[in-house]
């Protein structure tokens, strides 16, 4: 069954260039993991700074894989070191 992830971010101004090539490396290698349907990034309009990530998976093995991979995870600690604190993750599927 498909799995959405829910990624929510605070980025300060300061930060933010220096972040968009990391997020963008992620994304190029997610959308090349097998089970990867589609993903989507928000700004929110009242927070400047707040972003939303939501990914769709295939299945929660598929976004397991893919969140213990190495190439991903090399990435994701070094978003999470810029940013000061550690990326949360909500995993939802279809009721």
């Amino acid at each position: 069954m498909a799995v959405k992830i829910i990624i929510k971010r605070i980025v300060p101004e300061s930060k933010a260039e220096a972040l968009k090539p990391l997020l963008q490396k992620l994304r190029n290698l997610a959308m090349q993991q097998s089970g990867y349907i589609s993903g989507e990034t928000f700004r929110r309009i009242d927070r400047p700074g707040e972003s939303l990530v939501v990914s769709t998976w295939k299945s929660m093995d598929d976004w397991r894989a893919w969140v213990l991979s190495d190439g991903r995870t090399g990435i994701q600690e070094k978003i999470d070191y810029l940013l000061g604190e550690k990326t949360e993750y909500e995993v939802y599927t279809y009721d």
